[in-house]
Order: structure tokens, then sequence, then C-alpha cells
């Protein structure tokens, strides 16, 4: 079973399209975790490693999978990065797909050392050193096929996968990604002919390759003209809550079957305990209850919304 496979079947088993993404700033902490864990960038880190275990433990059950953001550990150094360490080896021991957004992208050997660092493995006199609690990257393919090549080897080799920026949620995308060719096609529609063409050789068993794409939320036309073009592309779709996307738009990105996506939920997951939804039902020391009710309202309008699409 290939990573796409077992993503599928890990969102079968739970019922559930959703990734939990874990982007941790200080700021975000409840009280409670600021108040025990203080003093230095070592704690803190020791702090937002709670802070995730016991959101990892609240929902490993109803969501499938996670997406730690890397920049928000890097932030905080070495410490940040044994965080992020421990974060994705806890995940995976409770049995959750990890997403590692990274957005890494270059040529040559330096692609490949992206690719080894992530999804694949180093080999160093006759042993070889890898992340084994990885199963995706994230990847910026703006290089062309020179950038995508080493990734693509380390997903057959080692049965990962990677999701390849194809049309982001942020505001200006369109600066870029919207600009329309000689031939017609927008940058955006150019790349994702490029990711469907790159992933033929990692289709599994469900029909889409472990070669995917990202694709926002916040723009649910190009979504759904994408979803027309890419058969065999599962869509990793971020900008759902916090950034203004919502379940009918998301639900743009699924085939008729009710798969083919993966929708990313960070703040309005992890900073639930703070929202006007949950705030009067849950204390801060309660920031993982409320961290679940979210996980099971967002779950069940996802549902809805690709059923009746």
């Amino acid at each position: 079973m290939n990573a796409i496979d077992r993503l599928i079947e890990k969102i079968k088993q739970t019922n559930n399209p959703t990734v939990m993404g874990l982007d941790p700033r200080y700021n975000m902490l409840p009280e409670c975790i600021k108040q025990k864990y203080n003093g230095s960038i070592e704690k803190i880190c020791e702090g937002i490693l709670e802070y995730n275990k016991a959101l990892i433990d609240s929902v490993c059950d109803i969501i499938p999978a996670v997406k730690p953001q890397m920049a928000f550990y890097e932030v905080f150094g070495i410490a940040g990065i044994q965080c992020y360490q421990e974060t994705c080896k806890y995940a995976k021991e409770k049995g959750m797909i990890v997403i590692v957004d990274a957005k890494r992208g270059d040529i040559g050997s330096t692609a490949e050392s992206y690719s080894n660092a992530f999804i694949g493995k180093t080999k160093i006199e006759d042993k070889l050193y890898g992340n084994d609690n990885i199963d995706f990257v994230t990847v910026n393919a703006y290089f062309g096929t020179d950038c995508v090549k080493p990734f693509i080897e380390d997903c057959k080799k080692y049965d990962k996968g990677i999701f390849i920026l194809v049309k982001t949620s942020n505001p200006s995308s369109g600066e870029l990604q919207d600009l329309k060719l000689e031939n017609g096609k927008t940058i955006y529609e150019t790349m994702g002919n490029l990711v469907e063409n790159w992933g033929q050789e990692l289709i599994g068993e469900s029909g889409y390759s472990s070669v995917a794409a990202v694709v926002g939320a916040t723009y649910p036309e190009q979504l759904k003209t994408l979803r027309e073009q890419m058969p065999h592309t599962f869509f990793l779709v971020p900008g759902f809550g916090a950034q203004g996307g919502k379940a009918e738009d998301v639900a743009l990105g699924f085939d008729k079957n009710g798969f083919g996506g993966i929708i990313n939920a960070s703040r309005s997951l992890m900073c639930a305990y703070r929202s006007d939804k949950w705030k009067d039902k849950f204390s801060d020391e309660e920031y993982a209850k409320a961290t679940r009710s979210e996980a099971i309202w967002m779950r069940d309008e996802l549902n809805r919304a690709i059923l009746t699409k």
C-alpha cells in the first residue's frame, strides 16, 4: 500500500477528511502551559510539545493526519527542531499520518538532500539514516522537473508522498499563479498539469497518486477546475476556517465518490478553546476538549457538504 492509499484508508477509517495543522506560536498557548513552562526557549519548547501531545491525544481516533509547519519550530532553534521531531514521532505512535509542511524546493544535490531529510534516506558509509516518522512533505516545484525528480525517486523507494504547491490560499497568490500563458492556460493550471503527469508512476489502488497537490480553499472556482483537470491527483486544501474557506467551497475538491482531498485546519483547531463557539464551555485547562469538539463539528460540516455538493 503506497503513501496515498494509506492516507485514504485512514480517512475512511475515521470518516473524516481533515488534517490538523500543528503551527505553534507562543501567544497561542493557553495560560496553563505558559505558566508551567517559562524562563527559556528550551522550557517553552517543552510546553509546546506537551500542548501538541495533548491535542494529538484528543483527536487521534477521529482525525487521520497531522501537519506540522516547520517554520514554527525552526524559529526556536535546536530546541524547536527537537520538539518538531518528537511531535512527528508521537503522532506516528498514535497511528496518524504525518504531513510535514516544509515547502522545500531546489535543484540538483540540494533537492536530493531536502528529499533525503524528509522522506528519503542519507547513506553514510554502509548505513542509511532517515526519518521514518514522516509520510509526506510539501514541495515548492516552481524550479520545474529538476526540483521534483529526487522527491519522486524517494517516494518510489520508501513508499512516501509529496504535496506540490499548485494554487495557494494566500491573497496575493494570483500575482503570479493566475497569469495566463500564450496557450491560454494559467500558471497554476500549467503546474497542475505537470503534477498530474509527474504522478503517473505512483498511482495507487485508490486511483490517486502519491504525487499530490496543494490547492487553496479560498479560491473555490479554481479548486473545481483543477479537480476536473487532475483526476489522479489528491488535494491538500488549506484555507478552511480561520482563512475564510467554507465547507461548501472545499467540497469542490472532492470526486463523485467523496474522496480526493484532505482539508487542513490549524488555528481553528489548535485555538478552539479561544473561539466564540467553545470559550464559554471549556476553560483554558480544557483546551484539548475544545479541540476535539471543534474537530467533530468540522468533520460533520465537511461530510455534509461533500455528500450534498
